[in-house]
């Protein structure tokens, strides 16, 4: 299992090319999108061993379908038989599924283990508060919190925040902040609600809970590659859901510690810093003037 999650990774080396990687759904996409952390690579995995299962099941259940028809139709088999029970036949199809059934729980469930089971103590927590119809969001360190709120970036505002190549902001995406993350690290994010019930679903990091009003769910993520990745609100949330988008940037250690000082004074001079960092290849962001 371990050497084919480590091969799927190695699908996608476009993935750490630049961090201006933009994971998003594709025209006419089919599979799921590059996986950006371990516990997607797992899922990946898990689907495709399914298909094991799910493919040889059906055709041999279309096969018998067919053979019963043709077989025992009444042209073919004017006299019914009468057989009531086939002892072998019992065995089988009561043995048969039971052994399925094992083999798809025992990876099923260490997936589900690893993935309230973070691997390390996260080093950083940010709370995700679904409101209709945006996200707010609060890195929550003792000595220096940051907060700000996240909305779908505005076709007329792409210009003023440098955000035009459609690319890696693509519409109804792309978002005015967004959540800043360092590469390679444990991050815990607590999920709730302002209002009615949304859902924090990323696609390339594996996690989709529920953000339930006057209730905390917990879930975490470790990005293994820079960019910046998207997802949506998965709730039916009233009249603009479908606009309602996350966007999570992932940067080097010493960008993201560079950002989140500089956020302390100015988020948007901070982001606009950080951008023009990572257009340059740079690993240092300067706080904007």
């Amino acid at each position: 299992m371990k050497k084919f999650v480590a091969s799927l990774g190695a699908l996608a080396p476009s993935l750490a090319a630049s961090g201006a990687f933009a994971a998003q759904p594709e025209p006419w996409q089919m599979r799921f999108q590059p996986a950006a952390t371990g516990i997607m690579e797992q899922i990946a995995w898990f689907e495709a061993y399914t298909l094991w299962f799910i493919v040889p099941i059906t055709l041999l259940v279309m096969v018998l379908l067919a053979w019963c028809i043709l077989r025992y139709r009444a042209g073919a088999n004017p006299e019914p038989s009468r057989t009531s029970h086939n002892t072998m036949i019992e065995v089988l199809w009561t043995v048969g599924p039971v052994i399925v059934l094992l083999l798809l729980a025992v990876p099923s469930f260490q997936l589900l283990t690893a993935q309230y089971t973070p691997e390390d103590e996260p080093a950083l927590t940010v709370k995700a508060t679904g409101m209709q119809w945006y996200w707010d969001y609060e890195y929550q360190d003792e000595e220096d919190a940051l907060s700000f709120t996240s909305l779908m970036l505005q076709e007329d505002d792409r210009a003023a925040a440098g955000k035009e190549d459609r690319t890696e902001y693509p519409r109804l995406l792309a978002v005015d902040n967004e959540m800043v993350v360092p590469v390679g690290t444990t991050v815990r994010v607590l999920v709730t609600a302002g209002d009615v019930i949304h859902a924090f679903a990323l696609p390339a990091f594996g996690i989709k809970v529920d953000a339930v009003p006057g209730r905390i769910n917990e879930t975490w993520f470790r990005a293994e590659r820079e960019g910046i990745y998207y997802g949506q609100c998965s709730e039916l949330c009233g009249k603009d859901h479908a606009f309602m988008p996350i966007a999570i940037r992932v940067v080097s250690q010493e960008q993201f510690q560079n950002w989140y000082a500089a956020a302390q004074d100015d988020l948007a001079g901070a982001n606009r810093a950080l951008m023009a960092a990572l257009d340059r290849g740079e690993e240092k962001v300067a706080a904007a003037e």
